[in-house]
């Protein structure tokens, strides 16, 4: 889980781009539905990013699963619960808070992602293309305030984020009986 992390995101971006390419083995039955890549699309693009970013959902998931505690799923255990509906019913409620973190984090880290999504979308204007790619080109193309403009939405952006983050765990830290 965590080799996304440390993979160079071209590295990463080269081998899915293999892997929903036409010749994969992994397209093989998707291809007898009739599609025959997922390469340059934006559904190639979507599984990539995910893939690149599902690090960023890992450890908010583990914290959250890990805080439960023991005693809530013993308390479930000698009230007859199954081993599925203690997690049905008591751990996944109340890891609820980490997957709202896992999701925000993941959403903003895929949102400035550039070289995945490079390789596998390509950067098609209209299809594959996303704001990273289009400061790049907005840079290669010296229109700097252009550039500026989007890269300072996604600092914005970035700071809502962080913010939004720092929130919900003041909300989620807080002792029940305030």
């Amino acid at each position: 889980m965590a080799l996304p992390v440390v993979l160079p995101p071209t590295v990463l971006g080269f081998y899915l781009l293999i892997a929903l390419g036409p010749d994969s083995p992994l397209m093989a039955p998707l291809q007898a539905l009739g599609v025959r890549t997922l390469a340059f699309t934006f559904t190639g693009l979507v599984i990539g990013s995910v893939v690149y970013s599902l690090p960023f959902a890992v450890q908010p998931l583990r914290n959250a699963f890990r805080a439960i505690g023991r005693e809530n799923l013993d308390a479930a255990a000698t009230l007859g619960a199954s081993g599925w509906e203690t997690f049905a019913r008591v751990a996944l409620p109340l890891a609820a808070p980490g997957y709202a973190v896992a999701a925000v984090l993941t959403f903003a880290h895929t949102v400035g992602e550039f070289g995945v999504v490079l390789m596998i979308g390509g950067g098609i204007p209209g299809r594959t293309d996303v704001v990273s790619i289009e400061i790049w080109r907005l840079v290669e193309a010296l229109e700097w305030e252009r550039a500026h403009a989007l890269s300072a939405l996604l600092v914005v952006f970035g700071f809502l984020v962080v913010l939004s983050l720092l929130l919900l765990d003041r909300r989620i830290s807080r002792p029940a009986d305030e």
